[in-house]
């Protein structure tokens, strides 16, 4: 994927101009596109890649919810408000500032939905917290809304970004989100013993001597720094992180040790495959990469949540 990423798009490059671009960079013919446009979005794809694989896997296995993902849950809303917010009203710009602001807007909405699906006399459920997140993160994209509409600078500014798209973001945007994204992955290395233990119930989970509030509290942040650094760094891109751990459970079983082993290359693979999708499909113009992945989630959680259906029934 990494080589198809290089040489497929707009412009199709031949792989022995790829290969002198990435060995022996020299400015000559096609090379700059491949030295200066691809080989910075194919990085930053498989970072972002990374991270929503191993968050959407994070969530699904401590939330118990095979329905579950950080777009679903409205935490890539909550990420893109704060990022929206701070430019409008602050007027902040460049990627430190939105990594900041992504973490704490991943946070508030991670808070905010699961505080919400646990108000009330009925006991919390995947279904109150999927229905919670669906809310939250539906009032928050309506404020970015409003903010983007009420302040042209701030939606200029956003245009590109808010579709989710890895095109026109230079090599120094993957170095800033990096070091949060390898945080994040070593949490997912530390958790990734109680993650099968605490899948039981928490009852249970304790009664076999697991520590299941530090197994929560670390995969939580985990999630907050992966999904925060992924929208900053390319947008909100949804459904990558509901797909990938189903695919993979259909030949790793229910050990979400290797669940997330496999996510690791499944995930930056298939944002790769998206984004080389998004620039061929409508030539000359290109689909952001998170329009594509839309159209790949939405049958695939459609086929979920009927088959969820098929099951208790």
């Amino acid at each position: 994927m990494c080589i198809a990423s290089l040489a497929i798009g707009t412009q199709n490059v031949s792989l022995s101009t790829v290969w002198q671009a990435v060995t022996d960079y020299r400015d000559i013919g096609d090379q700059w596109i491949v030295h200066d446009l691809r080989i910075p979005r194919t990085v930053l794809g498989l970072l972002v890649g990374l991270a929503l694989g191993l968050s959407g896997t994070l969530i699904q296995a401590v939330g118990r919810n095979p329905l579950a993902d950080s777009e679903i849950l409205g935490i890539n809303s909550g990420a893109a408000l704060f990022v929206v917010a701070a430019i409008a009203f602050l007027g902040f710009s460049g990627i430190w500032t939105y990594i900041g602001f992504a973490f704490l807007g991943a946070l508030f909405a991670m808070l905010m939905v699961y505080l919400i699906g646990m108000t009330g006399r009925a006991t919390v459920t995947p279904v109150r917290v999927l229905l919670a997140g669906v809310a939250i993160g539906a009032v928050m994209d309506g404020f970015g809304f409003v903010i983007r509409l009420q302040n042209p600078r701030a939606f200029d500014n956003m245009r590109f970004w808010d579709a989710g798209a890895l095109d026109g973001r230079p090599l120094e945007v993957a170095g800033a989100i990096a070091p949060f994204i390898a945080v994040g992955a070593v949490l997912c290395l530390v958790v990734s013993r109680s993650l099968n233990i605490t899948a039981l119930g928490d009852d249970l989970a304790k009664s076999m001597g697991s520590n299941v509030v530090r197994t929560q509290v670390l995969s939580l942040t985990a999630v907050t720094l992966l999904a925060g650094a992924a929208t900053a760094g390319a947008g909100p891109i949804g459904f990558v992180g509901l797909m990938v751990p189903h695919a993979v459970r259909r030949f790793t079983g229910p050990d979400w040790r290797w669940v997330l082993a496999y996510a690791t290359v499944v995930a930056p693979s298939l944002m790769l495959a998206a984004d080389i999708v998004g620039r061929v499909v409508i030539r000359p113009s290109e689909l952001p990469a998170g329009i594509v992945t839309a159209f790949l989630g939405a049958p695939v959680l459609i086929w979920l949540i009927r088959r969820s259906k098929a099951d208790r029934a």
